[in-house]
């Protein structure tokens, strides 16, 4: 089960479509957490730890959940040391069935903001490498490579990944960090992720490549979520000057 705790960043609040809200939400700004695969599960998939991958590469990748959905252990290059990569080709957004291409909750589509097969690399860090490896050693993989599922081999609806995402905020936080909107959502694993980068100090358009944003929404979205980016600019400019 995915843990959390540590700073806290600000972000702004939904993706970049026009006229939803952009206020500020509070998100987590540190990490949600502390081999050969098959076709069927090593173990009965118990939910919450089955889950804990999941909501990993929501946090250290900056997945989207559909695409974490849609990876599949083919997708992964996990060394046994050093940083991995994920390279991202579908996605497995959830809708209303009458209104997919085949009548069921879940289609696979490409990427957004990408052209058909076009696929995104992700690299990933050592702890994000050492659980997908865990994951992986536990649980294998679906026969199509996916590897989150349910015990059948199906998707796993959006209630399903929040549920468990309420109960893992009970467990780690406090009863007044539950009570506010601090990581209230599994997406927001995902702006934590982008927010932490930008406050690192990656450069936007690495930032951007690696979330799958063009620059000018992610610097729309985010413009608001780097702490003290003001003074760190200004202790850089002196910098430059008094070299």
């Amino acid at each position: 089960m995915a843990q959390c705790g540590g700073r806290v960043v600000r972000r702004a609040a939904r993706s970049p479509v026009a006229g939803r809200d952009r206020r500020p939400r509070r998100t987590l700004g540190r990490r949600p957490g502390g081999g050969p695969c098959g076709g069927a599960p090593r173990r009965r998939l118990d939910r919450g730890r089955h889950l804990r991958g999941f909501f990993a590469c929501l946090y250290f990748a900056g997945l989207r959940p559909a695409e974490a959905l849609g990876l599949r252990v083919q997708d992964c290059h996990l060394p046994a040391t050093g940083w991995g990569r994920l390279v991202l080709a579908k996605s497995k957004p959830q809708a209303n069935k009458k209104w997919t291409d085949s009548g069921a909750a879940h289609d696979d589509r490409g990427l957004k903001h990408r052209a058909d097969e076009e696929g995104r690399p992700v690299p990933i860090p050592p702890e994000l490498v050492a659980i997908l490896r865990e994951h992986v050693d536990e649980f294998g993989a679906h026969e199509d490579g996916r590897l989150f599922r349910t015990s059948r081999g199906g998707v796993i609806s959006i209630g399903t990944y929040c549920e468990a995402w309420k109960a893992a905020r009970h467990l780690a936080l406090t009863p007044e960090q539950v009570a506010s909107s601090l990581a209230a959502r599994p997406y927001d694993l995902r702006h934590a992720a982008v927010s932490l980068w930008l406050n690192a100090g990656v450069a936007a358009p690495e930032v951007a490549e690696r979330a799958g944003h063009g620059v000018d929404v992610l610097l729309k979205v985010y413009a608001k979520c780097i702490d003290g980016g003001a003074e760190i600019s200004n202790r850089r400019i002196e910098d430059a000057l008094a070299a």
